[in-house]
């Protein structure tokens, strides 16, 4: 995981503001929204996470997504590429699936 991405974690843990470069973290009412270039690319809270390619699929994005993911999803779960289409592989309470990304989807 990159620097930027545990400080990232550590702001939505913290429930902090923070930003640097291009990405930034903004915390309201519980719900800690991540911004990429200005794009939100995911909101998480004490019990969901939603998921956005904020219009931009790319390895950045996703790079991010999956740090949010390590630290505040189920160990597994992550967003990835094949054949130039996004997918991502979740835990569904007995055992691991993947489906097509969905901008948008909750994560509970």
């Amino acid at each position: 995981m990159r620097k930027i991405e545990t400080q990232m974690n550590n702001a939505i843990s913290e429930g902090t503001d923070w930003r640097t470069a291009n990405t930034r973290v903004e915390t309201v009412e519980g719900v800690s929204s991540v911004y990429l270039h200005n794009n939100l690319i995911a909101e998480i809270t004490d019990d969901s996470i939603k998921l956005y390619d904020g219009g931009y699929q790319s390895n950045t994005t996703k790079s991010r997504l999956n740090a949010i993911l390590s630290e505040h999803g189920v160990t597994g779960e992550g967003v990835f590429q094949k054949n130039f289409e996004w997918f991502i592989r979740l835990w569904n309470g007995t055992e691991f699936f993947t489906t097509e990304f969905r901008s948008g989807m909750r994560l509970a």
